[in-house]
């Protein structure tokens, strides 16, 4: 059977549906994406405004792969691709109202007021901390606590989980979160010796860890990638398309969708859902109930992308860093700040310093219950205070994601289990997104080469026979 005769749909045209997409169409497959918004990203939003760029989503992302690199030149966005100011290196925490830099070298850890020299000794002694027996069903605070102890959990790791997660680390598990912070653990005995080892191995795949990878994003925002992805894949992409159902037949899947207040019926041999897991739940519940439970059960808190712009020229500390987390015994009321404009060109004027700043995730259920417009003032204030600002903002905007970012929590391993029984069940039915495999746009871009491949597989299998 040629190529161009299998007919794959793709559910979502956020990052992961597209790079699956783009990977597949060069191979010369005939790839259909239906997506419910009227335009390509997801999460990825970005907006320009007055005299700044806004992303709404991600920021940026780490370049963790050469495919991200690898598409970018061949969609023709290398020339666009911007990496992250060395300034923009440092990061703080903020403990008792102050900022300390996050040490990123033994002698600078040592010398650090972050961390008391009871925490710093129990760190220099993780070589010595056994293994677990329980790592599948061990959340990162455990894991933390056992191998560095409370303190870093504290003003290290809770910090770290809730600028990449907005996640509780008491609740996400290690194993399904931090895979290959557990891997350490498990295949060498301990982080320190895994790091060492572990780089020797990332080195003959042209990998890097997401300490050390160059953090990437685009010169009019990150929303051009996806842009840029889906102008290649000539018109494969169909907007305000929202999907209700799939249905299995004999030797196809049925697609039953709304396009324009319009409902069309499609048939395809494959399908690979790559929307959140709360949405695919309803489209795959009467082929598997069992399946909607796992999907329904995966857990997104909310969050609030708030940016707020100054005058440089108003602002009474330096912008030296990356911007600064906060830990949740410091009980402010946002999750920490970005500094937009230290990190990437054409985020502001130069006489302007452009912040983004997140609010609410898994440790504020209860965040948004109050008045907004008194909740994005007290953050404000919060933050001007910590940056030592003397005026009001000239630019305040916001972004309200009701649900975020999928929580890997404890027993995540279950549902994992469980998404490659469906797929064993259902053949041709592949499942992916941020909710397998990682949630950072660089996870998603490599995990949309894997099961790009699987997809070839299949086909070969079933129809080069």
């Amino acid at each position: 059977m040629d190529k161009s005769e299998i007919r794959i749909t793709v559910l979502g045209a956020g990052i992961s549906g597209l790079a699956a997409a783009y990977w597949l169409n060069k191979e010369g497959f005939d790839v259909r994406i239906l997506e419910f918004k009227n335009q390509p990203g997801g999460a990825m939003e970005t907006s320009t405004q007055d005299k700044f760029l806004i992303d709404f989503g991600p920021n940026s992302g780490l370049e963790t792969t050469p495919l991200i690199s690898r598409i970018a030149e061949e969609i023709g966005l290398k020339d666009e691709m911007i990496y992250a100011n060395e300034q923009s290196d440092k990061r703080y925490i903020l403990k008792h109202n102050e900022l300390h830099p996050l040490p990123t070298s033994p002698i600078a850890f040592l010398k650090t007021k972050l961390f008391s020299t009871n925490a710093k000794l129990r760190v220099m002694g993780e070589p010595f901390v056994g293994k677990s027996e329980d790592g599948y069903y061990q959340s990162i605070a455990e894991f933390v606590t056992r191998r560095l102890g409370k303190e870093f959990l504290d003003y290290a790791i809770d910090p770290f989980v809730s600028g990449v997660f907005a996640g509780d680390p008491s609740k996400l598990s290690v194993k399904s979160a931090f895979p290959k912070l557990y891997r350490l653990e498990e295949l060498y005995g301990g982080l320190v010796k895994g790091m060492i080892k572990g780089a020797r191995e990332r080195k003959k795949r042209a990998e890097k860890s997401k300490q050390n990878a160059r953090m990437f994003s685009f010169l009019n925002g990150m929303q051009t990638f996806p842009q840029a992805i889906a102008s290649k894949l000539d018109g494969r992409v169909h907007y305000n398309s929202k999907v209700l159902e799939v249905k299995r037949l004999a030797n196809a899947y049925e697609i039953i969708y709304f396009q324009d207040g319009e409902q069309k019926i499609i048939h395809s041999d494959l399908v690979l859902s790559t929307i959140p897991s709360h949405r695919a739940k309803n489209i795959f519940e009467k082929i598997d109930t069992e399946l909607y439970e796992h999907l329904d059960s995966i857990y997104y808190p909310a969050v609030m992308v708030l940016f707020v712009g100054f005058n440089r020229q108003d602002i009474g500390r330096r912008l030296d860093g990356f911007g600064y987390l906060i830990p949740s015994k410091e009980k402010k009321t946002y999750l920490g700040a970005i500094w937009s404009s230290t990190i990437f060109p054409n985020r502001s004027d130069d006489d302007l310093a452009a912040f983004t700043i997140f609010i609410g995730g898994a440790k504020a259920p209860k965040r948004f219950a109050d008045d907004k417009e008194t909740l994005i003032s007290d953050v404000i204030r919060q933050f001007k205070e910590t940056m030592k600002i003397k005026s009001d903002p000239i630019i305040v905007k916001n972004k309200m994601w009701d649900k975020a970012i999928p929580q890997y929590n404890l027993g995540y391993i279950e549902h994992e289990r469980y998404f490659e029984k469906f797929e064993e069940n259902n053949p041709g039915l592949f499942l992916g997104g941020n909710y397998r495999g990682g949630i950072s746009v660089g996870d998603c871009i490599k995990n949309s080469e894997v099961v790009a491949d699987r997809i070839k597989d299949f086909i070969k299998n079933k129809f080069d026979k």
